[in-house]
């Protein structure tokens, strides 16, 4: 291996190699970002490494890997839709099954392979609030019955922190269907098997109105039995756990885009979907015309799209809780992004225009008259006073990424700065709003369910239901806002990402706002991602559509666009970026860029820069 690569290059190509071991094949792409892991066809994306490996990161990139390569090598797509439920509790036990049997054929057969997963579980049930789960109220069926399938499975106890969440309805599951448990374990080598014992399992949980028809004879599958991993990719976990223990560096960010500008094709689509964008438009705003790669990107349906206000999401005292815990967590950080809006705020109103009223009879006194004392003195002394003429042309819209990758410091960063960045425009005169976009489930939510229902027609589009919050309107004052961006931290909000549509929502707002200048600025930490509309459409899909929304709004120049990526290379999407590193540098960022657009000189072509 060449000496001129980083340890963080080095633990990267070992997580690579590893994966393609398990996943039996050597044309798969490993690319590391900042969203949530996903795959997608012969594509992996795991998540970024911290700077540091401490050993628990380790694990945690490794058991990410580990499962994208036991997924590639063991599950079988068409096998696992054609029997999936139609109702939405069965699909989360049946989709959980199958997640639970990938994890217990690679836990079984590689003992490092087990460690590496075991982490992810910790993780996972971190995520997900296992320790607010302390009654069977509050604990959802599906997470007790995962972890006694994994026990079932593998023979391995619940880890620590978790083992409650099972206790809770592992009396009940037991007694429903604990003689099915016998079944999936011998039919753990067999996908079409074990996914019609789950079917049982989940007609025993008195859920058999959402499995939907049965599936046909005619289109059983041949069982994919499938031999244990070998022992060369014993060998690649092992030399995975050694590299990977003697990293501790700082990593790069290693992604791969599509810039051939392949357009989107519209053919195929259904009748369905055609309806559905005939009868409704994108949510409560008019569409824009548009041309291009744009103008191909389908909808499979908006019916279940939805903009709400961020008061709507939540009652007054679950805000006003959200809020203080935000102020809590960053007041440290608070008063350093105050000092730099402090800065921005001295800067604008040095650039704003002054004029002067004379002859007063009280204000600042003018010493251009003050000769008149001498040579008239019974004149009265004149005095002057200074008007300002403030940016009342200008509107400026923060746009941020609420997708489950944000989780943590870098979505409450972002809150804060947006908060006090929209209160130092304010006071300069400069209208600002708030937007935020997600998704309203993850993998697909009732959109994906409408396209099952209707037979899984071809080339659906985007096939998730979108929301975009509103947290601050441009004519809504700061003081009536501020407790909104505490919604930001509300455990489950933040889920999948289709940015295109969202960059188009939040220019729509700003293309019919009275102002003379306007200026949308996006905060995002990762290239579009939506599991349910990637698994069924070619090719990046999201991220060309994405790609056509920003060239159609620089091109029409109406608005100013401009984006800070945190630890994603944003600049080969937009004109006007720039990367930062890590989410502590966004406020530095941010008050840089802003000052930068309200810079007199605006005749000079904005470059493509990194931020260090």
């Amino acid at each position: 291996m060449s000496s001129s690569l980083t340890p963080a290059e080095i633990f990267k190509n070992a997580i690579a190699n590893t994966t393609r071991a398990i996943a039996r094949e050597d044309g798969v792409e490993v690319n590391f970002t900042a969203n949530e892991p996903s795959i997608s066809g012969h594509v992996v994306n795991l998540q970024q490494p911290a700077r540091v490996l401490s050993l628990d990161e380790v694990a945690r990139v490794r058991g990410q890997a580990d499962y994208a390569g036991l997924r590639l090598a063991h599950h079988d797509e068409n096998c696992h839709s054609r029997l999936r439920p139609q109702g939405p509790n069965a699909q989360a036990i049946y989709d959980m099954a199958e997640e639970v049997r990938i994890v217990a054929l690679g836990t079984n057969a590689m003992e490092g392979v087990a460690k590496n997963l075991t982490a992810n579980l910790i993780e996972a049930a971190q995520k997900r609030g296992y320790s607010r789960m302390q009654t069977k109220e509050t604990t959802p069926m599906v997470e007790g019955l995962s972890l006694l399938l994994r026990e079932k499975l593998t023979g391995l106890a619940p880890p620590i922190g978790t083992k409650h969440v099972a206790d809770f309805w592992k009396a009940e599951l037991v007694e429903k269907c604990g003689h099915e448990f016998e079944g999936l374990l011998d039919a753990l080598q067999n996908q079409t098997a074990f996914a019609n014992i789950t079917r049982e399992i989940i007609r025993d949980l008195d859920l058999g109105e959402e499995l939907g028809d049965e599936p046909s004879d005619d289109n059983q599958e041949q069982p994919n039995d499938e031999p244990p991993p070998s022992s060369d990719e014993n060998s690649a976990d092992q030399e995975n756990e050694d590299t990977a223990s003697e990293q501790s560096t700082e990593t790069s960010e290693s992604e791969t885009s599509d810039d051939s500008g392949e357009e989107i094709d519209s053919d195929g689509d259904d009748a369905e979907g055609d309806e559905d964008d005939k009868s409704s438009t994108p949510f409560n705003q008019a569409p824009n015309s548009r041309t291009g790669n744009a103008g191909k990107y389908r909808i499979y349906t908006r019916e279940f799209d939805e903009i709400i206000a961020a008061q709507d999401l939540c009652d007054a005292e679950e805000l006003d809780r959200l809020r203080m815990y935000l102020d809590q967590q960053l007041a440290r950080l608070q008063s350093g992004v105050g000092r730099l809006a402090n800065r921005l705020q001295r800067k604008l109103m040095a650039k704003q225009n002054r004029s002067w009223t004379f002859d007063l009879e009280e204000g600042l006194l003018d010493p251009a008259k003050l000769s008149r004392v001498i040579t008239d003195p019974a004149t009265p002394l004149s005095f002057r006073q200074e008007n300002d003429i403030e940016f009342k042309d200008t509107v400026v819209s923060l746009f941020i990424d609420n997708s489950g990758s944000m989780r943590g410091r870098p979505i409450m960063i972002a809150a804060t700065c947006g908060d006090i960045l929209a209160r130092t425009l304010e006071r300069c005169g400069v209208k600002t709003e708030i937007l935020g976009f997600t998704t309203k489930a993850w993998k697909g939510g009732q959109s994906k369910e409408k396209w099952l229902a209707n037979g899984k027609p071809p080339n659906p589009g985007r096939l998730n239901d979108l929301r975009h919050i509103i947290y601050k309107e441009a004519d809504s004052p700061w003081r009536r806002s501020k407790r909104n961006l505490g919604l930001m931290m509300r455990e489950g909000l933040l889920k999948e990402n289709i940015d295109g549509e969202g960059l188009e929502w939040a220019y729509s707002r700003l293309a019919i706002r009275p102002e003379r200048r306007k200026i949308l600025m996006v905060i995002s930490d990762g290239a579009p991602v939506d599991d349910s509309t990637q698994s069924v459409n070619s090719g990046p899909y999201l991220e060309l559509h994405l790609k056509a929304i920003i060239k159609d709004i620089e091109e029409r120049g109406d608005v100013e666009l401009i984006a800070i990526g945190i630890g994603h290379d944003v600049t080969r999407y937009y004109n006007r970026a720039l990367t930062i590193v890590d989410a502590e540098q966004l406020a530095g960022a941010m008050v840089d860029k802003l000052a930068e657009l309200f810079d007199e000189n605006q005749n000079i072509k904005p470059k493509k820069i990194k931020y260090k």
